[in-house]
């Protein structure tokens, strides 16, 4: 199975949140990788190759050079969701199962949350990250992470402002392409997070024909994920290669 994070983020990092979904799954070969930009991996101050799409082709790619014509079990949060999303719709038979944790604004919300990384990709190069880690400290609290640790971005400062805008010109298909995606869909939500919304959760819900949606409300909900991603794993195996 392979594991994606989130937009900032990173393997490490999605540890330290409890977001390491597959920590519970046993007898399989797990994945875990920094998208281009994030933690250990390397970019460009190019925009356009941090979007959900660009990013769908390097997961594509990954998984072609690790496990060549191998159907695998997809699962990440938020921009992780998102580019999984991307990836399914471009190769629908590279994955066995497919779990969207927290996805991200999409279509109608995505337009507000464009404008917020436009405005702070021109914050940090105008002020530096340390002023886009302050203002983040403002926010409020997402209930369901209520006992999780304070984590930084693990961008660089360099690239930053590039990762955000690529963000911000980022959205999913129009969803009558959605209704395509014949993947056995696990979608895991969180509530009040304006960012993850479970207005998303549920239209992915609805449009995906083989999805089931489960919401969290407090950090409890959340411990129980690994154990519901592993029981949808186990339930989905991948069909056999010719």
């Amino acid at each position: 199975m392979v594991q994606l994070h989130g937009l900032t983020s990173s393997r490490e990092r999605d540890g330290q949140m409890g977001l390491d979904l597959a920590r519970a799954l046993r007898d399989h070969r797990v994945l875990r990788y920094d998208a281009r930009g994030h933690g250990n991996s390397t970019g460009t101050p190019v925009p356009s190759t941090y979007t959900w799409a660009s990013l769908a082709g390097d997961l594509l790619a990954l998984l072609e050079h690790v496990a060549p014509g191998e159907q695998v079990h997809g699962v990440g949060p938020s921009m992780g969701s998102a580019t999984l999303v991307h990836a399914a719709l471009r190769d629908p038979d590279r994955f066995a199962s497919l779990t969207l944790a927290v996805p991200p604004t999409v279509w109608e919300s995505r337009m507000a949350q464009r404008a917020t990384y436009l405005l702070n990709a021109d914050l940090i190069e105008r002020e530096g990250i340390d002023a886009f880690v302050e203002l983040g400290l403002t926010a409020p609290v997402v209930p369901a992470l209520a006992d999780a640790p304070h984590t930084e971005p693990t961008v660089p400062e360099a690239l930053l402002p590039s990762v955000l805008r690529g963000a911000a010109t980022s959205d999913l298909p129009p969803g009558r392409e959605l209704t395509t995606i014949n993947t056995r869909t696990l979608i895991l939500a969180w509530s009040d997070d304006p960012t993850h919304p479970v207005d998303t959760a549920t239209q992915l819900a609805g449009l995906l024909p083989r999805a089931r949606l489960v919401v969290a409300r407090t950090p409890y909900g959340v411990m129980a994920w690994p154990g519901l991603f592993a029981d949808h794993v186990s339930s989905n195996a991948p069909t056999p290669a010719p």
